[in-house]
């Protein structure tokens, strides 16, 4: 099949978050490239326009949602919205996510809790509730984006690290469950990605140069790299594999 073509299975409605920048604009891109139709969710409706357009140019449909994820009552409503509007999804990309950075003495409360609730507790909020549509459906592909600091600890991050070790395990549950119900939960765990969210350490340019050498495909990631793993793993391609976390990140991990 040659890469324009759609296939019969090809999802036919793709819920991003975060899609109005950055990788989540990229995987919405991407999915609509493929043949899917788009809901996607950011923190305002302008913010979204761009990638809208983008989309429909493409020949598919963009549903745009707001939704602010640090909200803890945030991610229900947007779940029955879509629910509401569109049905069960056939795909769920969790691509939002924030991050504050402080030494852990001086790590707020409040940052603590907004960077947990963007991260780990909006995600789970909402594959739990699409989740239980799929299962009942027997199909569905959900994938998280995990991080790097999955893996490893961090400096100075210890409410990103804490809440990216939790989707990564999150990910291993809900496919324990799932899997047999015909329902992928896998994530992508992206490296150091040129997006606005890294923009502080590519303006440092001592620290610029040092991830930059210890990265063996030697550059940052460009979001298109991240959109690439996606497709794959919400493709037929991945009817096999179940919590996984998948490294996106130009080699760094086997440095």
């Amino acid at each position: 099949m040659n890469a324009g073509a759609v296939s019969e299975r090809t999802p036919r409605l793709a819920v991003v978050t975060g899609a109005s920048r950055g990788i989540g604009r990229a995987i919405a891109l991407r999915l609509a490239r493929d043949g899917a139709d788009i809901v996607g969710a950011g923190s305002s409706i302008d913010g979204l326009a761009a990638v809208a357009a983008e989309v429909r140019r493409l020949g598919r449909r963009f549903h745009p949602m707001a939704a602010d994820l640090a909200d803890p009552d945030a991610a229900l409503d947007l779940a029955a919205r879509i629910e509401d509007h569109h049905g069960t999804p056939d795909v769920l990309v969790q691509a939002a996510g924030i991050n504050r950075r402080a030494p852990a003495v001086e790590h707020s409360t409040l940052d603590w809790d907004d960077v947990v609730g963007v991260n780990l507790r909006s995600p789970f909020i909402l594959a739990r509730e699409f989740g239980r549509g799929m299962v009942r459906r027997g199909s569905g592909r959900i994938v998280f984006v995990a991080s790097l600091l999955s893996f490893q600890g961090g400096l100075t991050v210890p409410g990103y690290a804490a809440s990216k070790g939790g989707v990564a395990q999150l990910t291993k549950a809900l496919a324990n469950e799932w899997a047999a119900s015909g329902v992928n939960v896998n994530a992508i765990a992206p490296g150091y990605v040129a997006t606005d969210m890294n923009d502080a350490l590519q303006a440092d340019p001592v620290r610029h140069r040092q991830i930059s050498e210890r990265i063996p495909a030697g550059r940052w990631a460009r979001p298109d790299d991240i959109a690439g793993a996606v497709a794959f793993l919400t493709s037929p391609d991945a009817d096999y594999v179940h919590g996984v976390v998948l490294p996106v990140d130009g080699g760094w991990l086997a440095r």
